[in-house]
């Protein structure tokens, strides 16, 4: 009998409790300051920015619209709309896809792959000081592993 069929799941342990919040808080958090430092310095959301960098790690620096929306973890409609403002800020253009006259290729182009270079220091010195400086290495290497056990991780930054 499921969940949804009408039992009540147990509820969770204080330390799966903790954990979770903990997880929800710090996510948040860092988002948010992230998100008002990269905006702050250099115009540039870190929804942006995550865009930007999967497109300059792409081969030929351009990925279908499905692809981009996976890596930012936005919907498709979410993407076409940040898409069509990075593309309005001439930070990327859209192409057409020769296989599939429905689909469309976001593409880098020079001055957002200029911008994502601004935007880099920004971006790590802040996941350093507000992230990593709270932990040890070996704290860093375990969570590490940790949350690998979650899922894969797009690249780093």
């Amino acid at each position: 009998m499921s969940v949804a069929a009408g039992r009540a799941a147990p509820a969770l342990s204080e330390p799966e409790l903790a954990a979770w919040r903990g997880l929800l808080r710090a996510h948040a958090t860092l988002v948010r300051t992230l998100d008002a430092e990269l905006e702050r310095a250099h115009g540039l959301p870190l929804s942006s920015f995550e865009v930007l960098r999967a497109l300059e790690a792409a081969p030929a620096r351009r990925l279908r619209m499905c692809e981009v929306a996976s890596t930012a973890l936005l919907s498709r409609s979410g993407i076409t709309r940040l898409v069509d403002r990075l593309e309005r800020d001439g930070l990327v253009v859209r192409e057409g896809c020769e296989a599939d006259a429905r689909g469309a290729f976001a593409v880098l182009t020079d001055a957002g792959a200029a911008r994502l270079l601004a935007a880099r220091a920004t971006h790590i010195e802040g996941i350093r000081r507000h992230f990593a400086s709270h932990f040890t290495v070996a704290e860093l290497e375990a969570l590490g592993r940790c949350l690998a056990r979650l899922g894969p991780c797009s690249p780093p930054a």
